[in-house]
């Protein structure tokens, strides 16, 4: 048994480790969460757990992390970030948001979210921590939002960033509706409000936008 091998191992289990902490803290919240939680659903044992992590708090730090690498990856490779056209890419990432609204409330609803309202003024390293990884990923919705606004000639008092976080706002909002009544029904409904809602913010400006029965702004594909 050869350094690369534990190498590979240890890695795999820290993995492992936040994997299952990032589906543990979404079915109990941070603070229910014990660490023999987290081990018996990674598998693996107490003293492996303290190999990696010098405590939940550590392990929460470094899961929001592992949430922002692992989110990130599924967002870049994302079917909608090949559109040309800014403003479809951004109305096709909400789109995007309501079809991985699929499983239990635990396999959808947001990590950082989840953990953020439990702990906002209690543990300021965790609230920092949830708060980047949101905001990073609202950072890439802000630039289509920009160059949007820049190719269609919207003005208005708001801004790419101001919608971006918008857009986060809402999907947390959703998450909680999801939990509070126990269905994805509502977030769905939620998520097709936002993309109204975004529709109409463009529908003056945008050139291709036409009206449907019901005077929906549509835009044309």
């Amino acid at each position: 048994m050869g350094p690369t091998y534990m190498i590979d191992a240890r890695h795999e289990s820290k993995t492992k480790f936040l994997n299952a902490a990032m589906h543990v803290i979404r079915v109990k919240g941070y603070t229910a969460t014990r660490i023999e939680d987290v081990c018996a659903a990674a598998g693996l044992t107490k003293g492996s757990f303290f190999h990696h992590f010098k405590s939940k708090e550590n392990l929460a730090l470094a899961a929001a992390e592992h949430w922002e690498e692992v989110t990130s990856g599924l967002f870049r490779s994302a079917p909608y970030r090949q559109l040309a056209d800014p403003l479809d890419r951004v109305l096709a990432y909400v789109d995007f948001r309501k079809e991985i609204l699929r499983g239990e409330l635990a396999d959808f609803t947001c990590l950082v979210g989840t953990m953020v309202q439990e702990v906002y003024d209690t543990n300021p390293d965790i609230r920092e921590a949830c708060n980047r990884s949101i905001s990073s990923h609202a950072a890439t919705i802000e630039a289509d939002i920009e160059e949007a606004i820049r190719k269609y000639g919207v003005e208005g008092e708001w801004t790419a960033q101001s919608l971006a976080l918008y857009t986060q706002a809402t999907l947390q909002g959703a998450f909680i509706l999801a939990k509070a009544k126990s269905g994805s029904e509502i977030a769905v409904d939620c998520i097709d409000h936002l993309h109204r809602y975004i529709e109409m913010l463009f529908s003056q400006s945008d050139p291709r936008s036409v009206r449907n029965d019901r005077g929906t702004a549509t835009a044309r594909r």
